[in-house]
């Protein structure tokens, strides 16, 4: 489960709530902060590692330190660009040059995250992302990783050929075999572990994002934007928590005039994420710290549900792209829940790939064989879902 809501929204709270309730309830559970600025040991009130602490019976957490991770493998990573500096002539690289590569911490985070994963130690791993943004680039990074690689890099035995026959720019006619057999070997490697990544993180029977929002107009509008760009990559929601409200007890007037404000914006919120839950967390009269905090607040906001269960339906179910036959031609269509028109930019990008941008969001997507052989005759934005018009090029399309 991975938590992620607008800056300070309380979604560290959440997410080390969740885990902590789900631990109480059975699961063996770990907790993970995946933000950089997150404060899970302050929440849990108990120091953290970068490797899985038990800080209670089957509730165990870590702190990912992208530095610190990328030491511990630094010299099985040196060992392999060593050759690759001595064929080059070039200077060789500290650890600390290559984390400040950008996506660098999101690709350390997801690796992490796969190891405990493919450990089976645990029955649930909670991921605080921290702000959407960063939630957004951790679940976008596998394919957008994986179409430079294939798009810049070929990985299919391509790669050490390329590297062993091909004139070099640097002075060197060639990579020598000890040079190109690793490099292409590491990249190789690299694809298959954002394969396994995107793999687990698509598949709604085994992952599911959750949102932190409180009832504030511009949080809930924030949230909404958030929810068109997971879809639009292909992930959806199964819940909504909206946390700090407040009700009506203690009989102030400056209480009930936010209560009224958080039960009306509540509503609207309720009808427009729908058939989402939005599950409620009441504003408390102090910070929940502690595991004891942390498990009555969880208690109060899932009550009877299950933490751990798949909440949501329809949009929380978001699916795989969808092709169909339609007239003479076909269609593709995307669900883009919460999206104008207007946001919407379309680009051809070859004969194998459709570019789909909304807002500052862009996804590449790559058409099936019968599709390249297609011209784009026009789009819709229906019933929350982006509808794309091909039809055959009658001097690509082979009839029998």
């Amino acid at each position: 489960m991975l938590f992620a809501g607008k800056g300070g929204v309380g979604t560290t709270t959440v997410a080390a709530a969740t885990a902590t309730l789900a631990a109480q309830r059975g699961n063996r559970t770990l907790v993970m902060s995946a933000d950089p600025a997150g404060g899970l040991a302050a929440v849990l009130d108990h120091p953290l590692d970068t490797a899985p602490i038990e800080i209670e019976t089957g509730l165990f957490a870590q702190h990912v330190d992208t530095q610190r991770a990328f030491e511990d493998r630094w010299w099985t990573i040196r060992a392999a660009l060593g050759r690759l500096w001595e064929a080059t002539g070039a200077d060789p690289i500290e650890p600390g040059e290559l984390t400040v590569l950008p996506g660098a911490g999101e690709v350390l985070a997801l690796v992490y995250l796969l190891d405990q994963l493919r450990s089976g130690d645990y029955d649930v791993v909670v991921v605080d992302a921290g702000p959407i943004a960063r939630l957004l680039r951790l679940l976008t990074l596998p394919e957008t990783l994986l179409w430079y690689l294939r798009r810049v890099v070929p990985i299919d035995g391509r790669l050490a050929h390329l590297l062993r026959g091909s004139p070099w720019r640097l002075g060197r006619p060639t990579w020598p075999d000890s040079v190109a057999g690793p490099l292409a070997g590491a990249t190789a490697r690299l694809q298959q572990i954002m394969d396994e990544v995107r793999d687990v993180l698509s598949d709604p029977a085994r992952s599911s994002v959750r949102l932190v929002l409180t009832p504030e107009t511009v949080v809930v509008s924030r949230t909404r934007a958030a929810v068109g760009a997971l879809a639009l990559h292909g992930f959806g929601v199964d819940a909504m928590v909206a946390n700090r409200v407040h009700t009506a007890a203690g009989g102030d007037a400056w209480r009930a005039g936010w209560a009224a404000a958080h039960r009306d914006q509540l509503a609207a919120v309720e009808l427009s994420f729908a058939p989402i839950p939005v599950l409620r967390a009441a504003y408390r009269a102090g910070e929940p710290v502690g595991l004891e905090e942390l498990a009555a607040f969880a208690a109060g906001t899932y009550s009877a549900l299950d933490p751990v269960a798949v909440l949501g339906g329809g949009r929380a179910g978001i699916g795989p792209l969808r092709v169909e036959r339609a007239g003479n031609g076909f269609s593709i269509s995307i669900a883009l829940p919460f999206v104008e028109r207007s946001e919407i930019t379309l680009a051809r990008v070859g004969a194998d790939e459709l570019m789909v941008s909304v807002g500052s969001q862009r996804r590449m997507l790559t058409l099936p064989s019968a599709l390249r052989r297609c011209d784009v005759t026009g789009a819709v934005l229906r019933d929350d879902r982006l509808v794309v018009s091909f039809v055959p090029d009658p001097d690509l399309w082979v009839r029998t």
